[in-house]
């Protein structure tokens, strides 16, 4: 095997040009992964391999909120004992998984898949928007639970605010109350390093004292 300014064998330049083709890693990050995968044994290595495969081949969407699952619906979606008048919004599934965590929202969710991004030419129809219209709409036709309303739980980014401005305008046209998650100061940070957005929401949602 040659060194970095040389040619690898075939097999090791593919394995580390599938790794550099994952978010957040670069050549050389590619390079350790694939040695590190050179270094174990076999078993290891299928091991890798075969989840990998399970997840391309178990894994989906939920019909519903798009949220992951191995089944035609998520357990959340499928759960009688959340509040499935009220839908949570959010961006990317690990989106989803994070709120989940905290064990303090009891109502469903839905995953729009990304976020509106003009300039990417991300436009509705590459997201979620319209399943989550239908679903609103089902439910004002008396399918399941009526859907009142829909709280925006996207990223406080300019993409994020501007597909929350979207939602918000278009909810509102179908007679659902819209409302955001609150956004502030983290406990802990310094003035100095809060941007203009997070400033404003932080002053717009202050709390009395007493």
């Amino acid at each position: 095997m040659r060194g970095r300014s040389g040619v690898y064998p075939k097999a090791v330049e593919r394995l580390i040009g599938a790794f550099a083709a994952l978010p957040g890693i670069g050549r050389r990050s590619a390079e350790r992964l694939a040695f590190h995968v050179l270094k174990g044994d076999e078993a290891s290595a299928s091991d890798l391999a075969q989840a990998i495969l399970d997840v391309k081949r178990a894994v989906g969407h939920c019909a519903d909120c798009f949220c992951l699952c191995d089944g035609g619906a998520c357990p959340i979606c499928g759960d009688a004992r959340r509040d499935h008048r009220v839908v949570l919004v959010v961006e990317q599934p690990k989106d989803l998984m994070a709120l989940e965590q905290t064990g303090l929202y009891r109502g469903l969710y839905h995953v729009l898949m990304g976020r509106l991004s003009p300039l990417d030419g991300i436009g509705p129809g590459e997201l979620t928007v319209a399943q989550l219209f239908a679903r609103i709409e089902r439910s004002a036709a008396g399918e399941g639970q009526a859907i009142v309303e829909v709280i925006l739980g996207l990223n406080p980014t300019l993409e994020g605010d501007g597909t929350a401005l979207y939602l918000a305008e278009e909810l509102a046209k179908r007679g659902v109350r819209v409302s955001r998650l609150a956004r502030g100061l983290p406990a802990g940070s310094s003035l100095e390093y809060a941007n203009r957005a997070v400033l404003a929401d932080a002053i717009e949602g202050r709390q009395g004292m007493t």
